[in-house]
């Protein structure tokens, strides 16, 4: 299979990208915002500090959080099965699934515009497993849907429990961003009784998708809220012991992060979740927050990436060494 085979798929992409400059014109004016508010923040900060605490860290607690990130990437294989299953893909090799959600989130979501690229290189493996354009389309959405569900639950829970957290970000009363919290709440339970009466469907002709039905959704639902309680859960084991900061606390301003940075669509979200989280986590030194932040991205940014890229660059490697078979499908 040549590269080429790619192409219906970019221009697709492409086409959705450029119909839509509202959501260009956001993305722009956020990852502007987070530089700005990032070069505020580290003006006049003391390097040798930030040195002192990177060699501070506890090397327990940076080989937790390294377990909690992997537990979290290995949870995105969950996140393609749904997908797969729902659109009736149910035969696919774990092998193939686990490759091929790994290197697209995070090649995808490390480069930037993770619609066009986690699509591409998603449609680059499973197309030798004879899945079209479309059905890529179609798990895109899907993961899409959990992906989002996971965070309205997670933050709309973690906002009602602790709104004081959000409060250092937007600087909205607690009264009202707890009722912001429960209004996602509510959204929730409001699309689980939207789904619950019979099976609903979204698009149309071949695009057409049977929504989950009401068991499957809250499976749904776990999948997304999983991911996001580890991957906040490896930031906050790094942070020190003193002040104390809760979890429920670390969620809020994790998630809001890694929301405002998926919506900049900046490479990696480079910038925008460190700002979030130094604005959201005001209580500790700027020096040894931005340690933190640092070691964070390494263990779930930097590391995961190089390992992605390598394995993606590897099987293509294989792939031009060893053509594969006329009909056979191969190599994950």
């Amino acid at each position: 299979m040549s590269l080429a085979a790619t192409r219906p798929f970019t221009q697709a992409v492409i086409r959705g990208v450029g119909r839509n400059r509202i959501s260009v014109a956001i993305s722009v004016a956020i990852a502007g915002i987070a530089f700005a508010t990032l070069y505020h923040l580290l003006r006049g900060i003391d390097l040798d500090k930030v040195v002192a605490a990177l060699e501070a860290q506890s090397v327990v607690k940076i080989l937790l959080a390294g377990a909690l990130v992997v537990a979290g990437y290995s949870n995105l294989i969950l996140y393609d099965l749904f997908a797969l299953h729902t659109i009736g893909k149910r035969k696919m090799p774990l092998r193939v699934v686990a490759f091929a959600s790994f290197t697209s989130y995070t090649i995808g979501h490390s480069l930037g515009a993770a619609t066009l690229t986690c699509g591409l290189v998603r449609f680059r493996v499973y197309s030798f497993w004879n899945l079209t354009v479309v059905d890529i389309a179609k798990i895109a959405f899907m993961t899409g849907m959990t992906f989002w569900l996971g965070n309205i639950f997670v933050l709309g829970g973690a906002v009602s429990y602790a709104p004081e957290a959000l409060g250092v970000i937007d600087h909205l009363p607690p009264s009202l961003n707890r009722a912001i919290g429960l209004a996602g709440l509510v959204a929730i339970v409001c699309y689980l009784v939207w789904l619950s009466p019979r099976p609903r469907v979204v698009g149309r002709a071949d695009w057409r998708i049977v929504l989950p039905n009401l068991r499957w959704t809250f499976v749904q639902i776990g999948i997304g809220t999983m991911d996001r309680y580890l991957a906040s859960l490896s930031l906050f084991m790094l942070l020190p012991n003193s002040p104390a900061t809760g979890f429920m606390t670390v969620v809020v301003v994790f998630v809001i992060a890694t929301l405002l940075g998926a919506v900049s669509h900046t490479p990696g979200s480079l910038g925008v979740v460190e700002a979030a989280i130094l604005v959201g986590l005001p209580q500790y030194p700027r020096e040894e927050l931005l340690a933190i932040v640092l070691t964070f991205r390494v263990l779930d940014f930097f590391l995961p990436l190089m390992l992605a890229m390598a394995m993606f660059g590897l099987r293509e490697l294989r792939l031009i060494a060893r053509p594969r078979k006329l009909g056979a499908p191969t190599l994950s």
